[in-house]
């Protein structure tokens, strides 16, 4: 019985269809950066204080130059530093009276300003921006600021339900119905989140797309994977994820020309109503429809597939084989991900694994800081180190496999991160490079985890074992924000103690896991269970297939 890899060796393991097709849903994975990581933009706080009337009319009748009016009206910072009082308190005074003075103007009010009673921000706030943000429009401050944590909890919540959730629509029903049902929400709740007329209704809004995009996403992934041959697989898997990182850098130029968040999130979410067009250019994976008992079905596609690639389909391939035939329809469960012993270990390990790219990945991000003040290019330059992580994997793991490069990358990371820890502050140029070099580690590993993911999957669970093992990243990202600025209260260095302890960790575990290098998508849990085993029954199997029909008949 001829397999999916058997046929596409003959019509074209990645020919004009899997480039073309390739093409279409890269553009999908970079449309995807706005929605993971466009909160730096649409919720950026500037530096911000408390608006007080009759201030600007003081100042200008004064002639205050700018630094002149903040010295004079505005508390300063609190103690040690803490910028709480300058933007989160004002002086309980009467700006619009016509004793004040000029010069020094509290002077005639108290001996000296720290004594002047301060209170809470009643008349809003003015913010050191020229463009806009979620932050400046609702004033998502002081104490409104858990508003701010919520709306960035919001869309992690969302990768997480719909991750599990669409992953079991997928397997069930198809992966391209999903996906043009993903794109339609996707694009229409981005919309209505530009034009939302208050913070809740832009909460909503940013909860459903979290609901569909991550989701949208990954049925991508599968889909480009079960569409190209098994040599190139693991190329369009990697290059699919570098079209997330070119999507970063459009959007940090996007965000520059587009400084106001409603016009920026409009601008970034039309796009995917023009990948509804993929009802005609994108068709279903022959390799689920096989799965589901569709040969006929899967049969159109594939000669479809041979003839836009210019190649002819052999006679001997064009009937399935019974095998597909006999068998009964495979619908997906969860249980299947733990039923077996080496399928559950492989969950297992895969779930621990996308938690640690995840949590390493945002919190060295958040950890470093910022090394400047314009975000835009502080944002680009952070994602331009993705870029050799991705050519590392490329050159490297043909030659050595996944599960080497998988498990060192994650301990470089660790290694890294536990580095840091004993560099002196006045070293900052070798604690950067190594924190980056950390960066780079996990940046990889985040690569090869969502490759290999796909590969321990047998096709009948293989999109519903991707979403819900990657389900646990959007676990990370909610909970990594704690990790970093609770702990950082208690010993500035205790998160990069934690991030160490479990990517050394995570690099561990992934050594237990099978090599998948050189080998065939699996097509059935047993399959999938006998990864780590030579395939020689089956391959006996087919080598007598091959001698019964070459043998004439009597």
């Amino acid at each position: 019985m001829p397999t999916m890899d058997d046929i596409l060796e003959h019509i074209g393991e990645f020919n004009f269809f899997q480039k073309q097709t390739f093409l279409f849903l890269a553009l999908l994975s970079a449309t995807f950066t706005p929605i993971y990581v466009g909160i730096v933009f649409l919720a950026f706080t500037p530096d911000h204080r408390c608006r007080s009337p009759g201030v600007p009319e003081l100042s200008r009748r004064c002639g205050w130059s700018l630094a002149e009016e903040l010295n004079y009206t505005v508390p300063g910072p609190g103690p040690e530093g803490q910028a709480f009082p300058r933007q989160c308190r004002r002086y309980e005074v009467d700006w619009n009276q016509s004793a004040l003075g000029c010069v020094d103007p509290l002077a005639g009010l108290a001996a000296n300003s720290s004594l002047l009673p301060l209170g809470p921000c009643r008349y809003g706030w003015v913010y050191d921006t020229p463009g806009s943000s979620v932050v400046t429009e609702f004033n998502l401050v002081c104490t409104n600021s858990w508003m701010l944590d919520l709306f960035q909890s919001a869309v992690n919540v969302g990768f997480f339900i719909g991750s599990v959730g669409i992953g079991y629509i997928a397997d069930r029903f198809g992966r391209k119905l999903c996906l043009l049902i993903t794109i339609l929400i996707n694009a229409s709740s981005g919309v209505l989140m530009a034009i939302s007329p208050n913070y809740t209704w832009m909460l909503i809004f940013r909860l459903i797309q979290g609901l569909v995009s991550k989701a949208g996403w990954l049925i991508g992934y599968i889909l480009i994977t079960e569409f190209v041959g098994l040599s190139y697989r693991r190329t369009v898997g990697i290059l699919y994820q570098v079209a997330f990182t070119v999507g970063l850098l459009v959007l940090a130029g996007v965000a520059y020309v587009l400084p106001h968040w409603r016009w920026l999130q409009f601008t970034v979410t039309l796009p995917n109503f023009c990948f509804l067009l993929y009802y005609w250019c994108v068709p279903e994976s022959p390799r689920w429809l096989i799965s589901q008992n569709k040969d006929a079905k899967a049969m159109k596609i594939i000669k479809h597939i041979a003839k836009k690639n210019g190649k002819s389909l052999p006679t001997s391939l064009q009937s399935l084989g019974s095998d597909e035939e006999v068998g009964e329809k495979l619908n997906p469960s969860f249980l299947d991900l733990v039923r077996t012993p080496q399928i559950r270990k492989h969950t297992l390990i895969l779930m621990y694994n996308w938690f640690t790219s995840s949590v390493l990945y945002q919190g060295l991000i958040m950890y470093m800081g910022l090394a400047g003040s314009n975000i835009y290019l502080d944002f680009l330059y952070s994602a331009l180190v993705e870029f050799p992580a991705a050519f590392i994997i490329l050159v490297t793991i043909d030659r050595v496999g996944r599960r080497h490069p998988w498990a060192a990358s994650n301990m470089v990371a660790g290694a890294a991160c536990l580095a840091s820890v004993f560099i002196p502050e006045d070293l900052r140029w070798l604690r950067v490079t190594v924190v980056c070099l950390g960066r780079m580690g996990i940046t990889m590993a985040y690569e090869m985890v969502c490759l290999v993911n796909a590969e321990l999957y047998p096709t009948c669970i293989r999109n519903l074992g991707v979403l819900v093992c990657s389900s646990m990243c959007d676990i990370g990202g909610i909970i990594t924000p704690f990790l970093v600025y609770r702990l950082t209260s208690i010993w500035h260095e205790l998160p990069l103690v934690v991030f160490a302890v479990v990517g050394l960790v995570a690099g561990g575990l992934v050594l237990l896991l099978p090599e998948t290098k050189g080998k065939t998508l699996p097509e059935t849990i047993e399959e999938a269970e006998n990864m780590q085993r030579p395939r020689k029954n089956k391959e006996k199997m087919i080598y007598l297939q091959v001698k019964k029909l070459d043998t004439p008949p009597n």
